[in-house]
């Protein structure tokens, strides 16, 4: 049977993309998208819950990214496509430790980070 690893996600960066550049000259970007859902508890108040997601870029969308042709900040609201991988490591109190990232393939500016002066009734 075929299986299929496909995350869609809209949600602002939580923070702006951090870049790393390898010895052979690979470039990776990091970056958190907070994502969030408001529904009504059972006493009728609104509950708005946000989970984040770490987001891990490679390749050409990475180079993109790292050289400025693709401007991300802290903010945005974006689109993100890619796969969900899990890795573990092992701290330095000797926990293994897994992490859950999602591997993008695609990432789009739908809306800049509002500036800070303007509120959110667009004043």
């Amino acid at each position: 049977m075929a299986s299929l690893n496909k995350v869609i996600l809209i949600g602002r960066l939580g923070k702006d993309p951090e870049i790393t550049t390898f010895e052979n000259g690979n470039k990776k970007v990091s970056a958190t998208l907070a994502t969030s859902e408001r529904y009504r508890d059972r006493d009728n108040n609104w509950v708005e819950q946000t989970d984040w997601h770490n987001i891990v870029v490679w390749g050409n969308l990475a180079n993109d990214i790292a050289e400025g042709r693709r401007n991300y900040t802290k903010g945005d609201l974006m689109y993100v496509e890619g796969k969900l991988r899990t890795r573990q490591y092992t701290d330095q109190q000797g926990i293994v430790r897994y992490v859950t990232e999602v591997h993008a393939d695609k990432m789009m500016l739908m809306a800049p980070a509002r500036p800070a002066t303007q509120s959110s009734y667009g004043q």
